[in-house]
């Protein structure tokens, strides 16, 4: 049977999904699929009978219905490439190779059928409205991000839309770093001289997928003043640079507070996402056998 279990930030703070992914274990060799995002962590594993609570719980993260923001579009890729490192890395049993296909696609006709993910807010756009709310002069400032991925590369495009042009990026790996700064318009650096350019930037965004802490008390200057968006989970910056004076650090919990456009049109949508979801589920079952469930 396939089983899964779920950390979310519905049920858990930012501080108890660190520690429940540090805890995460299967034994050794055991096929399944890791899905880590900043708001969840979840772990598909088994074969055979896939339950209904199973299919509907997946088609709803995976259509961005259990998104912190309903109806974002990021968790469809995510979920994808988790689908996809677990083929690489494992033989999956059938049965969860045809519910991660069937949950994608799922995921696809949700947003073409409902509204639900017009004007969604990312956590990219919750970044940069975030910087406006601060008073960043943004065609003025100097911008370094840490971290080579989607949500910096968005991060990156929106400063761009915003006018903002003094932007480094740097990353483990200075290569990949280099690669996406050229797609990005903006410029590489090594992190070994992390420390030199904190000391030169007014807003620092860190969002990289390292176990550890990046940045640390040590690298902030003396009454340096700057702006921090740590994006990152678990989280790169040491918290304690918060307590510094002249620095702002806000964390991703931080950034959804930050949050407070109109989602009434979005949340409208779930309706007719739920019946999608509810007739895509009865076809899973049917055709695994199963019957059919009528979720409420």
């Amino acid at each position: 049977m396939i089983q899964y279990i779920s950390n979310s930030q519905k049920t858990s703070t930012l501080a108890e999904r660190e520690a429940f992914l540090k805890n995460l274990s299967l034994p050794e060799n055991t096929p399944h699929v890791l899905l880590q995002t900043c708001d969840r962590i979840e772990l598909y594993w088994g074969e055979g009978e896939v339950p209904f609570e199973v299919m509907d719980h997946l088609f709803r993260v995976v259509s961005g219905l259990e998104s912190s923001l309903v109806g974002e579009g990021a968790i469809q890729g995510q979920v994808k490439l988790a689908y996809q490192d677990a083929s690489q890395k494992f033989a999956l049993p059938s049965s969860l190779h045809k519910l991660f296909q069937t949950a994608l696609s799922v995921g696809k006709r949700v947003r073409t059928e409902s509204a639900i993910s017009q004007g969604a807010i990312s956590h990219s756009q919750a970044v940069i409205e975030c910087l406006i709310q601060e008073g960043i002069p943004l065609k003025n400032a100097l911008i370094t991000l840490i971290g080579v991925n989607k949500l910096n590369e968005d991060v990156i495009k929106f400063l761009h839309a915003k006018g903002a042009y003094s932007i480094f990026l740097g990353n483990r790996n200075f290569e990949n770093a280099a690669e996406l700064a050229l797609k990005c318009d903006c410029k590489a650096f090594r992190l070994d001289n992390m420390k030199e350019f904190i000391d030169y930037t007014d807003v620092l965004i860190t969002a990289t997928s390292a176990p550890h802490l990046i940045v640390k008390p040590e690298h902030i200057a003396e009454g340096k003043k700057l702006l921090i968006l740590d994006l990152a989970f678990p989280r790169d910056v040491d918290e304690r640079i918060g307590l510094l004076p002249n620095v702002t650090l806000y964390n991703l919990e931080d950034i959804k507070k930050r949050v407070h456009q109109n989602l009434d049109a979005r949340l409208k949508e779930v309706i007719v996402a739920e019946g999608i979801i509810e007739e895509e589920v009865g076809k899973f079952g049917k055709r695994l056998n199963l019957g059919v469930c009528k979720f409420h």
